[in-house]
């Protein structure tokens, strides 16, 4: 009978220990959060991703992306630049590797080898390059698509940049770009990557709780054409996607937001 409370302050020692150790787990992983059976980053902001056509959605530290197997590339990619990521630093440039996080397997790199297209980054390198780790993450297979060097290099850079002047501006801005994925595309490789004809970025700022989108869809060539020529509602990529940009979003805001293609609020 006397040592009941021996027992006691053990068993208490015991639920200490394991509530203790629960705690050092949950730190240990506190940058993840599941929803809907997912694992999810927490610095995902979940309220503005787009729904998957695909049901494989993929999410790394610095980005989001919903993977097609039948295209060998993302439907999307999406990612929050805020200004404070927007950096001069130059990294080496790592080599490409196979993204082992898309299930149904991610194209190989070699599939762009003497294909005369560039492994084209979606979430490009230049808006991770507040970190080596973040910039290298860029540089997986599941975040290219075959573009044409010269739009890569050109108007689709332009378009690149004018994104970061605008997190710059406004204090960060969420971001969905891909190519516009259908049958019947032109494919490379052995694993038949397809060449988007067409590839879109959606772009989102939510300045002191005031939402506004704008949106562009730009042929796969070059073009030296103002960028507000290409600026279309997200209706319209949702239509040739099949995608709902902003699920999340109260229906009427996003009708409205989605319906639009002015660009008057913003600086071009």
């Amino acid at each position: 009978m006397k040592r009941k409370p021996i027992y006691t302050i053990i068993a208490v020692i015991i639920v200490i220990g394991i509530y203790s150790y629960e705690h050092f787990l949950n730190s240990e992983v506190k940058a993840e959060l599941v929803k809907d059976g997912e694992i999810v980053k927490e610095d995902t902001n979940l309220y503005f991703l787009p729904t998957s056509t695909t049901g494989q959605i993929v999410h790394h530290q610095n980005y989001s992306l919903s993977y097609s197997e039948p295209h060998e590339q993302a439907e999307w990619v999406a990612y929050e630049l805020k200004a404070s990521h927007i950096s001069s630093t130059n990294h080496k440039r790592p080599y490409f590797e196979i993204d082992n996080a898309v299930k149904t397997g991610a194209a190989h790199w070699g599939n762009y080898k003497k294909s005369g297209y560039d492994k084209g980054h979606l979430c490009p390198a230049g808006d991770r390059r507040f970190t080596q780790e973040a910039h290298d993450e860029t540089f997986l297979t599941s975040n290219i698509s075959p573009q044409e060097h010269q739009f890569n290099a050109g108007v689709w850079n332009r378009l690149e940049q004018k994104v970061r002047y605008w997190a710059k501006k406004n204090d960060g801005v969420f971001v969905v770009t891909g190519g516009i994925l259908k049958n019947g595309l032109k494919t490379i490789g052995d694993e038949d990557v397809a060449v988007p004809n067409q590839f879109y970025k959606v772009i989102l700022d939510n300045t002191n709780g005031k939402i506004k989108v704008l949106a562009f869809i730009m042929n796969h060539e070059n073009s030296d054409l103002p960028l507000y020529k290409f600026v279309v509602s997200v209706d319209e990529v949702e239509a040739l996607t099949g995608i709902d940009f902003f699920p999340e979003l109260d229906d009427a805001l996003e009708d409205k937001l989605e319906a639009s293609s002015s660009y008057k609020s913003w600086s071009f």
